[in-house]
Formats: structure tokens, sequence, C-alpha cells
């Protein structure tokens, strides 16, 4: 197998190890149309497998699956032998077979298996669960589909409450250490201080520079042939032009 195929492979495999709890040996569960398109390409199965995986696998199928290729007869004759071989796992449809499909979508619920089907419909399904990691055959080669994007959009979510979650916690571990989080506490339950009445502004109680000057000017008071004393009249000084206007007149 060539260097970059292995580490596509293995970079899958840790994607979902890390994300989804897949551990060895993997365990891979095979329906009739991987068996059909293996046969076709004159390949064997365990051993691709084994050898595309370079680790442990176990390869798995269901009745149903066993149940379905029967019934579809001679095209599917060579494909069913080979499917038997398979261990098979208890599925729970044990006196009541479902389709192939269905039983392989309920199996994958609660589990970890690699689904290996050439079943587009299926893939198609599959794809749409996060956490569902497909193998398919291309033409001799087996595949090892690269996460969805329900499974990629799942581990950003996670991740980012993740690091939330961590964020929040140094926060708080650092306030204890600098003692501010009792501080908050006291903060709040101590009542706010009423505020009584200020005093006035002592610069709004000083006289206006107005009132001053009159009172600091001197008055100058004129007394009369009848001893009362009045005050001078200030003269206002008449312009030359009024003057000369009044002259002709």
């Amino acid at each position: 197998m060539k260097i970059s195929r292995f580490k596509k492979s293995h970079k899958t495999l840790v994607y979902f190890a890390s994300n989804f709890e897949y551990r060895e040996p993997y365990q891979v569960l095979i329906d009739a149309t991987f068996c059909q398109a293996a046969l076709q390409h004159q390949i064997g199965i365990e051993e691709q497998i084994r050898k595309y995986f370079q680790c442990p696998a176990k390869l798995l199928t269901t009745q149903c699956v066993i149940l379905e290729a029967e019934s579809l007869g001679a095209p599917l004759t060579g494909a069913t032998s080979i499917v038997k071989k398979f261990h098979v796992h208890k599925c729970g449809h044990e006196g009541k077979p479902v389709p192939a499909a269905e039983c392989i979508k309920s199996m994958t619920k609660d589990n970890r298996y690699i689904v290996a089907s050439q079943d587009r419909l299926l893939q198609e399904s599959l794809r749409k669960v996060p956490g569902r990691c497909l193998l398919y055959l291309h033409k001799a080669t087996p595949v090892l589909e690269a996460p969805s994007k329900a499974s990629r959009k799942w581990v950003q979510k996670r991740a980012k409450n993740l690091m939330l979650g961590k964020q929040v916690e140094k926060i708080d571990f650092m306030k204890e250490q600098q003692g501010l989080k009792n501080t908050e506490v006291t903060k709040k339950v101590n009542p706010k201080k009423s505020k009584g009445p200020k005093n006035p502004n002592p610069l709004s109680c000083k006289k206006s520079k107005k009132d001053r000057t009159q009172q600091t000017k001197p008055q100058i008071h004129k007394v009369d042939q009848t001893g009362i004393t009045k005050a001078k009249r200030k003269r206002k000084k008449i312009p030359a032009h009024v003057k000369a206007a009044l002259s002709k007149v």
C-alpha cells in the first residue's frame, strides 16, 4: 500500500478514535453489496482490510444482512457465501428480520462500527449522523471515507464548549488567587449608602462683579439751596456734529 494512502487512513482512524471513541480492534460491519463488489474485482476482503488498516480489525455481519442476500437469489449467490464467513453479530432483530440498511442503522446508534457498504442510499443517510465511519471499495482498493460534514460540525461545537468551560474555570481560579471573588460578594451583600443633601457651591454664593463695583464706586451728591442733598446728575458729552446742527437752528 502507498504511504500517502496509509497516512490518510491513519489520520481518519485517529480522528474518529479521539473524537468518537473508536477503539482497536476496529469492528467492521459488512453488508452483501460490499462482498459483491469484492467478488467482481476478485479481492480477499479480510486480507485487504487488515493490510489497509495496518492494525487489528474484526469483520462482522448480521443475520438481517444474510437473510436479505439469500432472498435476492442467484445474482448475489457468491456474495451470500462470502458474507456468511464473517462473525454474525446479534442485532436484536432475531425472529423479526428487517432490511439490511435499517439493521445497520440501528446497529450504529449506540456502538462504534466502521460500516463497509457500497449502498449509496445507506451511505448518504449515515453521513448525516455525526460519528459514522464509512468504508467502501474504489475498484479493487478499500477507501476509508474522510469525516462527514455533520461529524466535523459536531467536533467543532464540542471544542468551542470545552474551550469556554476551561476559560471560565481559569478566570475563577485567578480571581480566587487574587482575592477578587470575596470582594465581589461583599459588594453585593453590603447595601449602598444613601447620599445626604450636599452643601451649596461656595462659588455660587459669591456676589457678582457688577454688585461689587456699584458698592465700591463713590456716589457724588449735590447740596441744594434748601439744604437737601441731591445726587449729581451725570452729564453726557454731546457730539460735535450734534452741536453744529443745534447752532444752525
